[in-house]
C-alpha cells in the first residue's frame, strides 16, 4: 500500500516536471505539440487518479491551463490556426473528468464539472477571438459533453451489474434455505409421524399387551436415532467450510440417501402399521446424486402423507428406470384429500420445488376409485457413450 502510494505521488511530481520540461526546452513549437505532450504525460497521473480523483483533476486542469498559456504567440491578436492547436490540451482534462464523472459521488462530479468548465470557459474566452472563441468555445463544450457522457452510462452499468450481482447472491441464499426446508422437512416429518403413531398406538396397549407395546417403543427409539443422526450429519454439512473435508477430530459424513434405501423405509413405515409394496422395473443402473435423493425424498413424504392422512393399512410404491425418464409412484387406498394435496402442508409443495428443479414433471392428487397418488417423473440424463475401436 505505501509502495503504490509513493508511485502515485512520485507520477505527479513527474507530471508537473515533464509539462515545465515540455513548455520551457520547445519555446519556438506550435501549440498543438505542446498540447499533444500534456495529453501523453496524462498518462503519469494513473496512479493518482485512481487513489485521488479530484487532486488529478486539480493537476490537469492547472496543467492544460499552462500550455494554454504558455504556448508562445498565444496571446497576440490575430491568432493562426497552428496556434489554435493548444486546446487540445483540455482533452487531458476531459478525460479525468470522465472518470470522475463515472466512479466518484454525484455531488464531486457536479463540483468537478463546474469547476473545469468555468475554467476552460475563462481560459477560452481569454486567448481566443472572433471566429475561433466561438469554434474553440464550441468544441470544448461538446468534448466536456462526451466525456461525462460516456462516464455516465459506465456508473450506470456498474450500478446495474452490482444490483444483478446483489439480486444473483439473494436469489442463491432463497435457493439454499428452501433447499435446507425441504431436507429438514422431508427428514423429520416422516420419522415424526412414525414416532406419533407408535407412542399412540403403546399408550393404548401398555397395559393390556405390554409386548407390543414394548415393540412399539423399540421402534419409537429406532426411529429417533435414525432422525437424530441424520439431523446431525445435516447440521455438520452446513457448518464445515468445505463439505468434502471432514473437520478433525469428526467422523467423515455419511451418503446421502438414495432409491436403494427405500426398502428400509418401507420397514420403518410398517413399524407404523402401514405396509408397503415396492415394485421395481427396468433396468436398475446408479442415478446421478442430485435426481436418487429427490426420488427418495418424494417416496419419504409420500409415504409420510400415507401414514398421516391416508387411514389405510397398506399403500405401493412403483419405481421404474426408464430409458430417458425415472417414474416414482405411490399409491394408497385410503381416505384421499380434498384437493390437489393442499391438506397436505408443506410437503406437496416441497415435491414441486424438487421436481421443478430437475426440470421433471409431478402429479398429486385424490384417486376416481379412491385413495390418493403421487407420480414424479425425472428425465434422466444421456448416457455417455465409450468410443470403441475398430480393427
Amino acid at each position: 500500500m505505501t509502495r503504490t502510494k509513493g508511485m502515485s505521488w512520485a507520477g505527479g511530481v513527474l507530471y508537473l516536471f515533464m509539462l515545465l520540461l515540455l513548455l520551457g526546452g520547445a519555446p519556438r513549437a506550435s501549440g498543438t505539440v505542446h498540447a499533444v505532450g500534456s495529453l501523453l504525460a496524462l498518462s503519469l497521473l494513473v496512479g493518482v487518479l485512481r487513489r485521488m480523483p479530484l487532486l488529478a483533476l486539480a493537476l490537469a486542469l492547472s496543467g492544460s491551463t499552462a500550455v494554454v498559456v504558455g504556448t508562445p504567440g498565444s496571446a497576440r491578436t490575430s491568432l493562426s490556426v497552428s496556434y489554435q492547436g493548444q486546446f487540445l490540451s483540455y482533452l487531458a482534462v476531459d478525460l479525468v473528468l470522465g472518470f470522475i464523472v463515472a466512479t466518484c459521488t454525484r455531488r464531486a462530479s457536479i463540483v468537478a464539472v463546474a469547476v473545469s468548465f468555468a475554467v476552460q470557459l475563462l481560459v477560452i474566452g481569454g486567448f481566443a477571438h472572433g471566429d475561433n472563441l466561438t469554434v474553440n468555445g464550441v468544441i470544448a463544450l461538446l468534448a466536456m459533453a462526451a466525456s461525462c457522457m460516456v462516464g455516465l452510462l459506465r456508473r450506470e452499468r456498474r450500478e446495474h451489474a452490482v444490483t444483478l450481482r446483489s439480486q444473483e447472491v439473494a436469489e442463491a441464499v432463497t435457493a439454499e434455505r428452501l433447499r435446507i426446508a425441504r431436507e429438514l422437512h422431508d427428514m423429520v416429518a416422516h420419522s415424526i409421524g412414525i414416532i406419533a403413531i407408535q407412542a399412540g398406538a403403546g399408550s393404548r396397549i401398555i397395559q393390556t399387551r405390554p409386548a407390543e407395546a414394548h415393540e412399539a417403543l423399540r421402534a419409537i427409539e429406532a426411529t429417533s436415532r435414525e432422525t437424530l443422526s441424520g439431523l446431525r450429519r445435516t447440521l455438520v454439512a452446513l457448518r464445515q467450510a468445505d463439505p468434502g473435508e471432514a473437520a478433525p477430530g469428526r467422523s467423515p459424513l455419511g451418503p446421502s440417501p438414495g432409491l436403494d434405501d427405500v426398502e428400509r423405509l418401507a420397514a420403518a413405515t410398517a413399524d407404523a402399521g402401514i405396509r408397503v409394496e415396492v415394485c421395481r422395473s427396468g433396468e436398475q443402473r446408479p442415478l446421478p446424486a442430485d435426481i436418487d435423493l429427490s426420488a427418495y425424498r418424494i417416496v419419504q413424504e409420500a409415504l409420510t402423507n400415507v401414514v398421516r392422512h391416508a387411514g389405510t393399512g397398506r399403500c405401493r410404491v412403483a419405481i421404474d428406470y426408464g430409458d430417458q425418464e425415472l417414474s416414482v409412484e405411490v399409491v394408497d387406498d385410503g381416505r384421499g384429500a380434498a384437493g390437489n394435496g393442499s391438506a397436505h402442508g408443506f410437503g406437496i409443495v416441497g415435491m414441486r420445488e424438487r421436481v421443478g428443479l430437475l426440470h421433471g414433471r409431478l402429479s398429486a392428487g385424490p384417486r376416481p376409485e379412491g385413495g390418493f397418488r403421487v407420480a414424479a417423473r425425472l428425465p434422466l440424463p444421456e448416457p455417455v457413450g465409450v468410443p470403441v475401436e475398430v480393427r
